[in-house]
Protein backbone atom coordinates (compact mmCIF):
# COMPACT_ATOMS: atom_id res chain seq x y z
CA UNK A 1 0.00 0.00 0.00
CA UNK A 2 0.92 3.49 -0.95
CA UNK A 3 0.08 7.04 -1.25
CA UNK A 4 0.54 8.38 -4.78
CA UNK A 5 0.34 12.09 -5.59
CA UNK A 6 1.20 14.40 -8.99
CA UNK A 7 0.50 18.02 -9.84
CA UNK A 8 0.90 19.03 -13.62
CA UNK A 9 0.81 22.53 -13.97
CA UNK A 10 1.55 25.61 -16.14
CA UNK A 11 4.59 27.03 -16.11
CA UNK A 12 3.95 30.59 -16.37
CA UNK A 13 1.91 30.50 -13.05
CA UNK A 14 5.60 29.47 -11.95
CA UNK A 15 6.85 26.38 -9.52
CA UNK A 16 3.56 24.33 -8.06
CA UNK A 17 3.00 24.91 -4.37
CA UNK A 18 4.33 22.04 -2.04
CA UNK A 19 2.20 19.40 -0.34
CA UNK A 20 0.29 20.84 2.29
CA UNK A 21 0.90 19.62 5.89
CA UNK A 22 -1.63 17.81 6.18
CA UNK A 23 -2.40 16.22 2.82
CA UNK A 24 1.53 15.44 3.17
CA UNK A 25 1.32 13.57 6.66
CA UNK A 26 -2.06 11.53 5.24
CA UNK A 27 0.09 10.46 2.22
CA UNK A 28 2.39 9.05 4.95
CA UNK A 29 0.08 7.46 7.25
CA UNK A 30 -0.34 5.30 3.91
CA UNK A 31 3.23 4.77 3.72
CA UNK A 32 4.79 5.33 6.86
CA UNK A 33 8.24 3.80 5.25
CA UNK A 34 9.43 5.64 2.61
CA UNK A 35 8.65 9.48 1.50
CA UNK A 36 9.77 10.73 -1.95
CA UNK A 37 9.57 13.33 -4.71
CA UNK A 38 10.68 13.97 -8.39
CA UNK A 39 10.13 16.51 -10.62
CA UNK A 40 10.18 17.24 -14.30
CA UNK A 41 10.05 19.47 -16.51
CA UNK A 42 8.41 19.68 -20.16
CA UNK A 43 10.14 22.29 -22.06
CA UNK A 44 7.57 25.00 -23.91
CA UNK A 45 10.18 26.53 -26.25
CA UNK A 46 13.47 25.45 -27.79
CA UNK A 47 15.92 27.45 -25.03
CA UNK A 48 13.92 25.32 -22.42
CA UNK A 49 12.98 29.41 -20.49
CA UNK A 50 9.47 28.28 -20.12
CA UNK A 51 8.02 24.24 -19.13
CA UNK A 52 5.19 22.95 -17.56
CA UNK A 53 5.88 21.24 -14.32
CA UNK A 54 5.26 17.47 -13.31
CA UNK A 55 5.75 16.73 -9.47
CA UNK A 56 5.32 13.24 -8.67
CA UNK A 57 5.41 12.14 -5.25
CA UNK A 58 4.92 8.61 -3.72
CA UNK A 59 4.87 7.25 0.20
CA UNK A 60 5.42 3.18 0.69
CA UNK A 61 4.14 0.80 2.63
CA UNK A 62 6.61 -1.76 2.17
CA UNK A 63 4.88 -5.53 1.77
CA UNK A 64 6.52 -7.03 -1.40
CA UNK A 65 10.19 -8.14 -1.57
CA UNK A 66 13.00 -8.25 0.65
CA UNK A 67 13.61 -4.58 0.63
CA UNK A 68 11.89 -1.04 1.19
CA UNK A 69 11.54 0.20 -3.03
CA UNK A 70 12.03 4.03 -2.80
CA UNK A 71 9.51 5.84 -4.80
CA UNK A 72 8.98 7.10 -7.09
CA UNK A 73 10.70 4.80 -9.05
CA UNK A 74 12.99 6.34 -11.75
CA UNK A 75 14.08 4.63 -14.51
CA UNK A 76 17.94 6.49 -14.92
CA UNK A 77 18.30 5.80 -18.75
CA UNK A 78 15.25 7.03 -19.72
CA UNK A 79 13.93 9.52 -16.79
CA UNK A 80 10.40 8.05 -16.76
CA UNK A 81 8.37 7.84 -13.31
CA UNK A 82 6.74 5.54 -11.31
CA UNK A 83 3.73 6.07 -8.55
CA UNK A 84 2.68 3.00 -7.92
CA UNK A 85 -0.06 2.43 -5.52
CA UNK A 86 -1.08 -1.68 -5.01
CA UNK A 87 -0.27 -5.45 -5.83
CA UNK A 88 0.78 -6.89 -8.56
CA UNK A 89 -0.09 -10.63 -8.51
CA UNK A 90 0.65 -11.49 -11.58
CA UNK A 91 2.10 -9.88 -14.60
CA UNK A 92 1.56 -11.23 -17.99
CA UNK A 93 0.27 -14.65 -16.91
CA UNK A 94 3.32 -14.86 -14.43
CA UNK A 95 3.11 -14.74 -10.48
CA UNK A 96 4.90 -11.91 -9.44
CA UNK A 97 8.02 -12.27 -7.04
CA UNK A 98 9.41 -9.85 -5.51
CA UNK A 99 9.00 -6.12 -5.38
CA UNK A 100 6.25 -5.68 -7.82
CA UNK A 101 6.59 -1.94 -8.57
CA UNK A 102 9.98 -2.69 -9.48
CA UNK A 103 9.21 -5.84 -11.65
CA UNK A 104 6.40 -3.34 -13.31
CA UNK A 105 8.82 -0.75 -14.42
CA UNK A 106 11.48 -3.21 -15.62
CA UNK A 107 8.87 -4.33 -18.05
CA UNK A 108 8.13 -0.92 -19.51
CA UNK A 109 11.67 -0.22 -20.16
CA UNK A 110 11.79 -3.98 -21.97
CA UNK A 111 8.69 -3.14 -24.02
CA UNK A 112 9.42 0.46 -24.53
CA UNK A 113 12.85 -0.48 -25.82
CA UNK A 114 11.55 -3.05 -28.54
CA UNK A 115 9.97 -1.01 -30.69
CA UNK A 116 11.35 -1.06 -33.50
CA UNK A 117 9.32 -0.01 -36.53
CA UNK A 118 5.75 1.70 -36.93
CA UNK A 119 4.00 -1.45 -36.74
CA UNK A 120 4.17 -1.76 -33.05
CA UNK A 121 3.98 1.99 -31.70
CA UNK A 122 5.59 2.85 -27.92
CA UNK A 123 1.91 3.77 -26.83
CA UNK A 124 0.80 0.05 -27.41
CA UNK A 125 3.55 -1.18 -25.87
CA UNK A 126 3.01 0.63 -22.77
CA UNK A 127 -0.55 -0.21 -22.67
CA UNK A 128 0.09 -3.87 -23.16
CA UNK A 129 2.42 -4.24 -19.91
CA UNK A 130 -0.44 -2.03 -17.96
CA UNK A 131 -2.83 -4.39 -19.17
CA UNK A 132 -1.36 -7.15 -18.20
CA UNK A 133 -1.33 -6.65 -14.63
CA UNK A 134 -3.61 -8.76 -12.47
CA UNK A 135 -4.22 -7.63 -8.70
CA UNK A 136 -5.45 -4.12 -7.01
CA UNK A 137 -3.66 -0.96 -7.92
CA UNK A 138 -3.44 2.90 -8.67
CA UNK A 139 -0.82 4.28 -10.95
CA UNK A 140 0.83 7.41 -12.57
CA UNK A 141 3.86 6.42 -15.00
CA UNK A 142 5.30 9.53 -16.99
CA UNK A 143 7.16 8.19 -20.00
CA UNK A 144 10.01 10.83 -20.67
CA UNK A 145 10.46 10.42 -24.29
CA UNK A 146 7.14 10.31 -25.12
CA UNK A 147 5.72 13.18 -22.71
CA UNK A 148 3.09 11.02 -21.58
CA UNK A 149 1.22 10.95 -18.30
CA UNK A 150 -0.11 7.26 -18.06
CA UNK A 151 -2.96 7.02 -14.91
CA UNK A 152 -5.26 4.38 -13.83
CA UNK A 153 -7.02 2.45 -11.35
CA UNK A 154 -7.39 -1.41 -11.79
CA UNK A 155 -10.56 -3.42 -13.06
CA UNK A 156 -12.67 -3.84 -10.20
CA UNK A 157 -11.62 -0.17 -8.65
CA UNK A 158 -9.83 -2.07 -5.68
CA UNK A 159 -7.57 1.15 -4.83
CA UNK A 160 -8.26 4.66 -4.78
CA UNK A 161 -7.46 7.59 -7.25
CA UNK A 162 -8.50 10.59 -7.40
CA UNK A 163 -8.34 14.05 -9.61
CA UNK A 164 -9.06 17.44 -9.21
CA UNK A 165 -8.98 20.35 -12.13
CA UNK A 166 -8.19 23.75 -10.42
CA UNK A 167 -10.53 26.77 -10.72
CA UNK A 168 -8.25 28.30 -13.57
CA UNK A 169 -8.01 24.93 -15.06
CA UNK A 170 -4.23 25.41 -15.75
CA UNK A 171 -3.23 22.73 -13.12
CA UNK A 172 -4.30 19.38 -12.64
CA UNK A 173 -3.25 17.05 -9.71
CA UNK A 174 -4.10 13.54 -9.07
CA UNK A 175 -3.76 12.36 -5.47
CA UNK A 176 -4.17 8.58 -3.36
CA UNK A 177 -6.31 10.65 -0.85
CA UNK A 178 -7.96 14.70 -1.25
CA UNK A 179 -6.10 17.49 0.18
CA UNK A 180 -8.27 19.73 3.10
CA UNK A 181 -10.30 21.45 2.84
CA UNK A 182 -11.71 18.55 0.15
CA UNK A 183 -13.54 19.97 -2.95
CA UNK A 184 -14.03 19.07 -6.61
CA UNK A 185 -12.46 15.50 -6.48
CA UNK A 186 -13.37 13.11 -8.36
CA UNK A 187 -12.29 9.33 -8.68
CA UNK A 188 -10.92 8.10 -11.85
CA UNK A 189 -13.34 5.79 -13.10
CA UNK A 190 -11.84 1.65 -13.45
CA UNK A 191 -12.15 1.66 -16.69
CA UNK A 192 -9.66 1.55 -18.66
CA UNK A 193 -6.00 3.39 -18.47
CA UNK A 194 -6.34 6.75 -19.17
CA UNK A 195 -3.19 9.20 -20.72
CA UNK A 196 -2.23 12.80 -21.07
CA UNK A 197 0.22 14.41 -23.99
CA UNK A 198 1.96 16.63 -21.41
CA UNK A 199 3.67 17.63 -24.89
CA UNK A 200 0.64 19.32 -26.47
CA UNK A 201 -0.28 20.24 -23.38
CA UNK A 202 2.99 22.23 -23.01
CA UNK A 203 2.20 23.72 -26.16
CA UNK A 204 -1.44 25.13 -25.58
CA UNK A 205 0.05 26.38 -21.98
CA UNK A 206 2.53 28.30 -24.02
CA UNK A 207 0.11 29.73 -26.62
CA UNK A 208 -3.34 32.29 -26.29
CA UNK A 209 -5.22 29.69 -25.89
CA UNK A 210 -6.20 30.46 -22.06
CA UNK A 211 -7.51 27.58 -19.58
CA UNK A 212 -7.05 24.14 -20.36
CA UNK A 213 -10.04 21.99 -22.17
CA UNK A 214 -8.27 18.83 -20.57
CA UNK A 215 -10.50 16.06 -22.81
CA UNK A 216 -8.60 17.41 -25.66
CA UNK A 217 -5.69 16.00 -24.35
CA UNK A 218 -6.79 13.11 -22.06
CA UNK A 219 -7.27 9.87 -24.33
CA UNK A 220 -8.63 6.75 -22.49
CA UNK A 221 -7.66 3.03 -23.42
CA UNK A 222 -9.82 0.24 -22.79
CA UNK A 223 -8.45 -2.46 -20.60
CA UNK A 224 -9.51 -5.29 -23.30
CA UNK A 225 -9.13 -3.51 -27.23
CA UNK A 226 -12.28 -4.46 -28.90
CA UNK A 227 -13.91 -6.54 -26.23
CA UNK A 228 -16.81 -8.75 -26.86
CA UNK A 229 -20.25 -7.06 -25.81
CA UNK A 230 -20.91 -9.71 -23.19
CA UNK A 231 -17.25 -9.32 -21.21
CA UNK A 232 -18.03 -8.48 -17.91
CA UNK A 233 -15.48 -6.09 -15.89
CA UNK A 234 -13.02 -6.84 -18.84
CA UNK A 235 -12.36 -10.18 -16.87
CA UNK A 236 -14.49 -12.94 -18.33
CA UNK A 237 -18.09 -13.88 -20.06
CA UNK A 238 -20.84 -14.56 -17.98
CA UNK A 239 -22.30 -18.11 -17.91
CA UNK A 240 -25.79 -17.19 -18.74
CA UNK A 241 -26.84 -20.96 -19.62
CA UNK A 242 -30.08 -22.12 -17.52
CA UNK A 243 -30.66 -25.05 -15.85
CA UNK A 244 -32.75 -27.74 -16.72
CA UNK A 245 -34.68 -29.72 -15.04
CA UNK A 246 -33.60 -31.77 -11.98
CA UNK A 247 -30.45 -29.39 -11.57
CA UNK A 248 -29.15 -29.91 -7.97
CA UNK A 249 -26.60 -28.05 -5.87
CA UNK A 250 -24.95 -30.34 -3.32
CA UNK A 251 -21.76 -31.94 -1.47
CA UNK A 252 -20.75 -33.55 -5.10
CA UNK A 253 -21.11 -30.55 -7.31
CA UNK A 254 -17.89 -29.70 -8.93
CA UNK A 255 -18.54 -25.92 -8.23
CA UNK A 256 -17.98 -26.52 -4.59
CA UNK A 257 -14.39 -28.47 -4.21
CA UNK A 258 -13.52 -26.27 -7.39
CA UNK A 259 -14.46 -22.65 -5.16
CA UNK A 260 -12.02 -24.13 -2.48
CA UNK A 261 -9.51 -24.39 -4.96
CA UNK A 262 -9.32 -20.71 -6.10
CA UNK A 263 -9.91 -19.25 -2.79
CA UNK A 264 -6.89 -21.17 -1.69
CA UNK A 265 -4.89 -20.18 -4.61
CA UNK A 266 -5.92 -16.01 -3.76
CA UNK A 267 -5.19 -16.58 -0.40
CA UNK A 268 -1.50 -18.27 -1.38
CA UNK A 269 -0.53 -14.58 -2.83
CA UNK A 270 -2.17 -12.64 -0.01
CA UNK A 271 -0.76 -14.33 2.99
CA UNK A 272 2.46 -15.94 2.05
CA UNK A 273 5.55 -13.87 2.32
CA UNK A 274 4.43 -10.79 3.59
CA UNK A 275 7.28 -9.24 5.95
CA UNK A 276 7.31 -9.61 9.52
CA UNK A 277 6.48 -6.48 11.19
CA UNK A 278 9.62 -4.51 12.50
CA UNK A 279 9.34 -3.80 16.31
CA UNK A 280 6.65 -5.38 17.43
CA UNK A 281 6.43 -6.49 21.09
CA UNK A 282 4.87 -9.78 21.00
CA UNK A 283 6.12 -13.54 21.22
CA UNK A 284 3.53 -14.23 18.34
CA UNK A 285 4.55 -14.00 14.58
CA UNK A 286 1.14 -12.48 13.62
CA UNK A 287 1.21 -11.00 9.80
CA UNK A 288 -2.58 -11.27 9.11
CA UNK A 289 -5.85 -10.14 10.26
CA UNK A 290 -8.87 -10.75 9.15
CA UNK A 291 -11.89 -8.09 9.05
CA UNK A 292 -14.00 -10.39 11.47
CA UNK A 293 -18.20 -9.95 11.28
CA UNK A 294 -18.00 -14.06 12.45
CA UNK A 295 -20.12 -14.04 8.54
CA UNK A 296 -20.07 -16.54 6.43
CA UNK A 297 -17.67 -15.36 4.06
CA UNK A 298 -14.80 -13.48 6.98
CA UNK A 299 -14.90 -17.37 8.44
CA UNK A 300 -14.40 -19.61 5.46
CA UNK A 301 -11.61 -17.39 4.81
CA UNK A 302 -9.16 -17.89 8.03
CA UNK A 303 -10.46 -21.40 8.65
CA UNK A 304 -8.34 -21.30 4.32
CA UNK A 305 -5.44 -18.86 5.68
CA UNK A 306 -5.18 -21.77 8.16
CA UNK A 307 -4.24 -24.48 5.38
CA UNK A 308 -1.96 -22.05 3.80
CA UNK A 309 -0.49 -20.02 6.49
CA UNK A 310 2.83 -21.34 8.14
CA UNK A 311 2.26 -23.04 11.42
CA UNK A 312 4.02 -20.65 13.92
CA UNK A 313 2.12 -17.66 11.96
CA UNK A 314 -0.88 -16.02 14.49
CA UNK A 315 -4.14 -15.13 12.83
CA UNK A 316 -5.90 -11.76 14.32
CA UNK A 317 -9.79 -11.39 14.22
CA UNK A 318 -11.14 -7.64 14.52
CA UNK A 319 -14.92 -7.58 15.49
CA UNK A 320 -15.87 -3.76 15.79
CA UNK A 321 -19.11 -3.15 18.29
CA UNK A 322 -20.42 0.60 18.27
CA UNK A 323 -21.84 1.94 21.27
CA UNK A 324 -25.30 3.57 20.35
CA UNK A 325 -26.78 6.06 22.94
CA UNK A 326 -30.63 4.89 22.04
CA UNK A 327 -29.93 1.26 22.53
CA UNK A 328 -27.61 1.49 25.46
CA UNK A 329 -30.53 3.15 27.09
CA UNK A 330 -32.71 0.41 26.12
CA UNK A 331 -30.37 -2.30 27.04
CA UNK A 332 -29.68 -0.62 30.51
CA UNK A 333 -33.84 -0.97 31.36
CA UNK A 334 -33.83 -4.77 30.72
CA UNK A 335 -34.27 -6.89 34.07
CA UNK A 336 -31.48 -9.79 32.91
CA UNK A 337 -29.19 -7.79 30.34
CA UNK A 338 -26.93 -10.24 28.95
CA UNK A 339 -23.49 -10.41 29.81
CA UNK A 340 -20.56 -8.58 28.90
CA UNK A 341 -22.57 -4.67 28.32
CA UNK A 342 -23.84 -3.71 25.70
CA UNK A 343 -20.91 -4.51 23.35
CA UNK A 344 -21.45 -7.72 23.98
CA UNK A 345 -25.61 -7.62 22.96
CA UNK A 346 -24.09 -6.07 19.45
CA UNK A 347 -24.98 -9.02 16.49
CA UNK A 348 -21.43 -8.60 15.15
CA UNK A 349 -19.83 -9.75 18.36
CA UNK A 350 -22.88 -12.45 18.92
CA UNK A 351 -21.53 -14.10 15.76
CA UNK A 352 -18.43 -13.31 16.15
CA UNK A 353 -17.57 -15.28 19.36
CA UNK A 354 -19.50 -17.94 17.83
CA UNK A 355 -17.53 -18.38 14.57
CA UNK A 356 -13.81 -17.68 16.70
CA UNK A 357 -14.87 -20.27 18.82
CA UNK A 358 -16.01 -22.56 15.99
CA UNK A 359 -12.37 -21.53 13.85
CA UNK A 360 -10.52 -22.46 17.29
CA UNK A 361 -11.99 -26.20 16.71
CA UNK A 362 -11.28 -26.64 13.21
CA UNK A 363 -7.93 -24.62 13.84
CA UNK A 364 -5.88 -27.14 16.29
CA UNK A 365 -2.56 -25.50 16.93
CA UNK A 366 -3.25 -22.06 15.31
CA UNK A 367 -2.98 -19.13 17.45
CA UNK A 368 -6.02 -17.26 17.14
CA UNK A 369 -6.42 -14.00 18.56
CA UNK A 370 -10.25 -12.43 18.83
CA UNK A 371 -9.75 -8.35 19.06
CA UNK A 372 -13.20 -7.07 20.36
CA UNK A 373 -13.11 -3.16 19.01
CA UNK A 374 -15.23 -0.81 21.30
CA UNK A 375 -15.92 2.24 20.26
CA UNK A 376 -18.06 4.53 22.37
CA UNK A 377 -20.26 7.28 20.59
CA UNK A 378 -18.49 10.04 21.81
CA UNK A 379 -15.18 8.28 20.81
CA UNK A 380 -16.52 7.74 17.27
CA UNK A 381 -17.82 11.33 16.98
CA UNK A 382 -14.40 12.68 17.60
CA UNK A 383 -12.64 10.89 14.78
CA UNK A 384 -15.81 11.79 12.42
CA UNK A 385 -14.38 14.60 10.89
CA UNK A 386 -11.26 12.74 9.86
CA UNK A 387 -13.24 9.81 8.52
CA UNK A 388 -15.54 12.29 6.16
CA UNK A 389 -12.73 13.73 4.56
CA UNK A 390 -10.95 9.86 4.11
CA UNK A 391 -14.14 8.76 2.57
CA UNK A 392 -14.51 11.78 0.21
CA UNK A 393 -15.82 12.40 -2.23
CA UNK A 394 -18.64 10.07 -1.29
CA UNK A 395 -20.45 11.62 1.68
CA UNK A 396 -23.94 9.76 2.32
CA UNK A 397 -24.66 8.92 5.53
CA UNK A 398 -24.57 5.14 4.41
CA UNK A 399 -20.75 5.55 3.26
CA UNK A 400 -19.99 7.31 6.56
CA UNK A 401 -21.61 4.13 8.40
CA UNK A 402 -19.53 1.47 6.24
CA UNK A 403 -16.16 4.07 6.49
CA UNK A 404 -16.77 4.58 10.51
CA UNK A 405 -16.77 0.22 11.34
CA UNK A 406 -13.32 0.30 8.90
CA UNK A 407 -11.87 2.76 10.28
CA UNK A 408 -11.83 1.62 13.45
CA UNK A 409 -11.59 -2.03 12.59
CA UNK A 410 -8.19 -1.22 10.48
CA UNK A 411 -6.92 0.59 13.76
CA UNK A 412 -7.16 -3.11 15.05
CA UNK A 413 -7.25 -2.05 18.60
CA UNK A 414 -9.04 -3.59 21.06
CA UNK A 415 -9.71 -6.06 24.08
CA UNK A 416 -8.01 -9.64 23.49
CA UNK A 417 -9.30 -13.18 23.80
CA UNK A 418 -7.31 -16.13 22.93
CA UNK A 419 -8.19 -18.96 24.85
CA UNK A 420 -11.71 -19.42 24.53
CA UNK A 421 -14.87 -17.32 22.46
CA UNK A 422 -15.96 -16.27 26.13
CA UNK A 423 -16.63 -12.47 27.58
CA UNK A 424 -13.90 -12.02 30.06
CA UNK A 425 -14.25 -8.65 32.33
CA UNK A 426 -10.49 -8.00 32.46
CA UNK A 427 -8.96 -8.63 28.92
CA UNK A 428 -5.97 -7.34 27.92
CA UNK A 429 -6.37 -3.78 25.80
CA UNK A 430 -4.26 -4.86 22.20
CA UNK A 431 -3.59 -3.51 18.30
CA UNK A 432 -2.90 -6.02 16.02
CA UNK A 433 0.29 -6.23 14.28
CA UNK A 434 -0.46 -6.83 11.14
CA UNK A 435 0.00 -4.48 8.21
CA UNK A 436 -1.75 -7.15 5.64
CA UNK A 437 -6.24 -7.05 6.53
CA UNK A 438 -8.01 -9.59 4.95
CA UNK A 439 -12.19 -9.17 4.18
CA UNK A 440 -14.64 -10.92 2.68
CA UNK A 441 -16.34 -8.03 -0.01
CA UNK A 442 -17.14 -9.72 -3.48
CA UNK A 443 -18.33 -12.69 -2.40
CA UNK A 444 -22.24 -12.00 -2.33
CA UNK A 445 -21.82 -10.36 -5.74
CA UNK A 446 -20.39 -13.35 -6.73
CA UNK A 447 -22.33 -16.41 -5.83
CA UNK A 448 -25.57 -15.04 -4.86
CA UNK A 449 -26.27 -13.62 -1.56
CA UNK A 450 -28.07 -10.26 -1.31
CA UNK A 451 -31.26 -10.75 -1.14
CA UNK A 452 -32.15 -9.09 -4.33
CA UNK A 453 -30.99 -12.29 -5.64
CA UNK A 454 -33.93 -14.39 -4.38
CA UNK A 455 -36.20 -11.51 -4.99
CA UNK A 456 -34.81 -11.64 -8.69
CA UNK A 457 -35.19 -14.92 -8.46
CA UNK A 458 -38.67 -15.42 -7.83
CA UNK A 459 -39.62 -12.31 -10.29
CA UNK A 460 -38.34 -14.24 -13.36
CA UNK A 461 -36.90 -17.35 -12.53
CA UNK A 462 -33.16 -17.95 -13.11
CA UNK A 463 -32.91 -15.60 -16.36
CA UNK A 464 -33.73 -12.92 -13.78
CA UNK A 465 -31.12 -14.20 -11.43
CA UNK A 466 -28.71 -14.02 -14.17
CA UNK A 467 -29.01 -10.63 -15.40
CA UNK A 468 -29.15 -9.74 -11.28
CA UNK A 469 -25.76 -10.84 -11.24
CA UNK A 470 -24.33 -9.65 -14.38
CA UNK A 471 -25.20 -6.13 -13.03
CA UNK A 472 -23.50 -6.95 -10.03
CA UNK A 473 -20.29 -8.17 -11.26
CA UNK A 474 -20.04 -4.99 -13.65
CA UNK A 475 -20.42 -2.21 -11.38
CA UNK A 476 -18.09 -3.83 -8.81
CA UNK A 477 -15.56 -0.77 -10.27
CA UNK A 478 -17.98 1.58 -9.91
CA UNK A 479 -18.86 1.19 -6.69
CA UNK A 480 -16.86 1.80 -2.93
CA UNK A 481 -13.67 0.19 -2.97
CA UNK A 482 -12.08 3.60 -3.47
CA UNK A 483 -13.68 4.66 -0.54
CA UNK A 484 -12.86 1.76 1.52
CA UNK A 485 -9.05 1.89 0.36
CA UNK A 486 -8.84 5.56 1.59
CA UNK A 487 -10.21 4.55 4.93
CA UNK A 488 -8.31 1.38 5.87
CA UNK A 489 -5.10 2.60 4.19
CA UNK A 490 -5.12 5.40 7.13
CA UNK A 491 -3.98 3.01 9.49
CA UNK A 492 -0.74 1.90 7.36
CA UNK A 493 -2.95 -1.53 6.60
CA UNK A 494 -4.07 -2.77 3.38
CA UNK A 495 -6.92 -4.36 3.02
CA UNK A 496 -6.72 -7.55 0.44
CA UNK A 497 -9.63 -8.89 -0.99
CA UNK A 498 -9.16 -13.02 -1.89
CA UNK A 499 -12.82 -13.05 -2.85
CA UNK A 500 -12.08 -10.49 -5.72
CA UNK A 501 -9.07 -12.01 -7.65
CA UNK A 502 -8.80 -12.10 -11.06
CA UNK A 503 -8.91 -15.82 -11.65
CA UNK A 504 -11.20 -16.51 -8.29
CA UNK A 505 -13.68 -14.18 -10.68
CA UNK A 506 -13.14 -15.21 -14.13
CA UNK A 507 -13.83 -18.78 -12.30
CA UNK A 508 -17.22 -17.80 -10.59
CA UNK A 509 -18.81 -15.66 -13.98
CA UNK A 510 -17.72 -19.03 -16.28
CA UNK A 511 -19.66 -21.03 -13.65
CA UNK A 512 -23.46 -22.28 -14.34
CA UNK A 513 -25.29 -20.13 -11.91
CA UNK A 514 -27.04 -23.16 -10.67
CA UNK A 515 -23.75 -24.33 -9.22
CA UNK A 516 -23.47 -21.34 -7.00
CA UNK A 517 -26.64 -20.42 -5.52
CA UNK A 518 -29.48 -22.67 -5.76
CA UNK A 519 -32.98 -20.85 -5.19
CA UNK A 520 -34.44 -23.35 -7.82
CA UNK A 521 -34.41 -25.71 -4.72
CA UNK A 522 -34.66 -23.91 -1.36
CA UNK A 523 -35.24 -26.58 1.11
CA UNK A 524 -33.05 -29.27 -1.18
CA UNK A 525 -30.79 -29.20 2.17
CA UNK A 526 -33.17 -27.65 4.81
CA UNK A 527 -31.02 -25.18 6.88
CA UNK A 528 -28.26 -24.22 4.72
CA UNK A 529 -30.37 -21.60 3.02
CA UNK A 530 -29.92 -21.47 -1.24
CA UNK A 531 -28.07 -17.97 -1.32
CA UNK A 532 -24.45 -18.74 -1.52
CA UNK A 533 -24.95 -22.44 -1.38
CA UNK A 534 -22.01 -23.62 -2.76
CA UNK A 535 -19.32 -21.00 -0.27
CA UNK A 536 -22.11 -22.84 2.23
CA UNK A 537 -21.64 -26.24 1.65
CA UNK A 538 -17.73 -25.52 1.29
CA UNK A 539 -18.60 -23.99 4.59
CA UNK A 540 -19.72 -27.08 6.07
CA UNK A 541 -17.21 -29.57 5.19
CA UNK A 542 -14.13 -27.68 6.36
CA UNK A 543 -15.98 -27.76 9.78
CA UNK A 544 -17.76 -24.83 9.97
CA UNK A 545 -21.22 -26.10 10.37
CA UNK A 546 -22.95 -22.52 12.18
CA UNK A 547 -20.81 -20.34 9.44
CA UNK A 548 -22.62 -22.71 6.57
CA UNK A 549 -26.28 -21.38 8.23
CA UNK A 550 -25.56 -18.24 9.25
CA UNK A 551 -27.67 -15.37 7.71
CA UNK A 552 -26.43 -12.44 5.89
CA UNK A 553 -26.72 -9.20 7.13
CA UNK A 554 -25.28 -6.10 5.39
CA UNK A 555 -22.98 -3.82 6.99
CA UNK A 556 -24.42 -0.49 6.07
CA UNK A 557 -27.51 -1.70 8.33
CA UNK A 558 -25.74 -3.10 11.39
CA UNK A 559 -23.70 0.18 11.75
CA UNK A 560 -26.03 3.13 10.27
CA UNK A 561 -27.87 3.71 13.53
CA UNK A 562 -24.49 4.53 15.31
CA UNK A 563 -23.39 7.48 13.21
CA UNK A 564 -27.26 9.00 12.49
CA UNK A 565 -27.89 10.50 15.83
Amino acid sequence: MCGIHAVISDGASGEPPPLSESLQQTLSSRGPDYFGQVKRDIPLDEERTKALHLVLTSTVLALRGDHVAAQPLEDTASDSVLCWNGEAWRLGNETVTGNDGEAILAKLRIAESSVVDASETREACVLNVLRSIEGPFAFLYYDAEAKRLYFGRDRLGRRSLLYNVSEDRRSITFSSIADVPASGWQEVEADGVYSIRLDALAAASGSAMGSWDLNTYITKHDWVPSAPVDMISSIGTFNTTLPGPGCVLNYDTPSVSILRHWISESLKLRVLNVPEPSDVPSDIDTRVAVLFSGGLDCTVLVRLVHEVLPSEQGIDLINVAFENPRQVAIFAKQPNPPKGGFYESCPDRITGRKSFAELKAACPGRYIRFIAVNVPFEEAMRHKTKVVSLMYPHDTEMDLSIAFALYFAARGMGDSYTTDAEWNPNPAIVTTPARVLLSGLGADELFGGYSRHEIAFKRDGYRGLIDELMLDVRRIGQRNLGRDDRVIAHWGKEVRLPFLDEQLVRYAISCPVWEKCDFQNPYHLAVIEPAKRALRLLADQLGLPSAAREKKRAVSLRYLECVSI
